[in-house]
């Protein structure tokens, strides 16, 4: 999806002026931002003129044309907290690691050994195999892409699950309404999901009605409840990251700007399980308060 963003030609002038003196671009930003300029359109007017220049064609003189994919993503100040650890209502949860861009973090004692007895113990009975979105119908159906099986808690479904909002609430730095269901997943050997996007794909027209109601999916926490004995773990191949299932501890991730972009270095996969099974439970926050379907 493009869009089209117009421009005076005393602007295109006032541009070119400043990059012939050395200006950075990023400060020329800066200043079409204090003028109130929205600052996805800032960013694409002075990357069009710098591509322009290093190419040697002629620089736009009155409008450019955003693509989704053309633009680099603008990192917003991380919803997730500073510090090492997070004090929840009933737990301490630790921050082992974290990285910028994307903005990823490595957590531990984010659930305890009872609680992920007992989500595997409640969610095992409602199992059904794993779907994606079809992109032609919209539907969810059956993949070789991603070959777990899975369940969805509703909010608030019972006392476990209420408690586990609030805390997994708390780790997000988001109201509870703002999560999807917690989702349960479970690889057995040879199981894994191919690399993909959590966020949706703001160009496909199947999802602007969720994404109308309830904004887009900003950020992920994988929570693992189970040891592998060999494989599984979820990697990131844009940020050269591999997080190991560990039981109780989790992998959180932001990916979406209060400027409609989505961070495509948030790609993610599941490793297949080489040895044993993995079982995870899965939060996907929302910009907005979720409303489903």
């Amino acid at each position: 999806m493009s869009t089209i963003v117009r421009f005076s030609p005393e602007l295109s002038a006032w541009i070119s002026q400043h990059l012939d003196q050395g200006a950075a671009p990023t400060a020329l930003v800066a200043v079409m931002r204090e003028q109130q300029m929205e600052e996805l359109a800032a960013q694409a007017i002075t990357q069009a003129f710098v591509k322009a220049r290093c190419t040697g064609r002629a620089v736009p003189v009155d409008h450019v044309v955003i693509d989704e994919l053309s633009l680099d993503y603008l990192y917003p100040t991380p919803v997730f907290r500073s510090g090492n650890r997070i004090q929840t209502a009933d737990r301490l949860v630790h921050i082992n690691a974290r990285a910028e861009r994307p903005f990823l973090a490595s957590l531990s004692n984010v659930f305890s050994a009872e609680e992920c007895a007992q989500l595997i113990e409640i969610a095992h009975p409602r199992l059904t195999p794993s779907t994606i979105v079809d992109p032609m119908t919209g539907k969810n159906v059956v993949s070789n892409k991603r070959t777990s099986y899975g369940m969805f808690f509703q909010l608030n479904e019972n006392a476990l699950i209420a408690s586990l909002d609030r805390r997994i609430s708390d780790i997000m730095n988001l109201p509870v309404e703002h999560g999807e269901g917690i989702q349960i997943l479970y690889y057995p050997t040879g199981a894994g999901s191919e690399p993909h996007f959590d966020f949706l794909t703001p160009a496909n027209p199947l999802n602007h009605a969720s994404l109308n109601r309830s904004g887009q999916r900003c950020s992920t926490l994988v929570t693992y409840l189970n040891h592998v004995e060999a494989g599984g773990e979820t990697v990131f191949p844009e940020a050269g990251w591999s997080v190991s299932p560990i039981p109780g501890n989790a992998v959180y991730f932001e990916y979406a700007n209060a400027q409609g972009q989505v961070d495509h270095a948030s790609l993610h996969a599941s490793n297949p399980v080489i040895e044993g099974e993995k079982w995870v439970a899965t939060k996907w926050m929302r910009q907005q308060r979720f409303v489903s379907a």
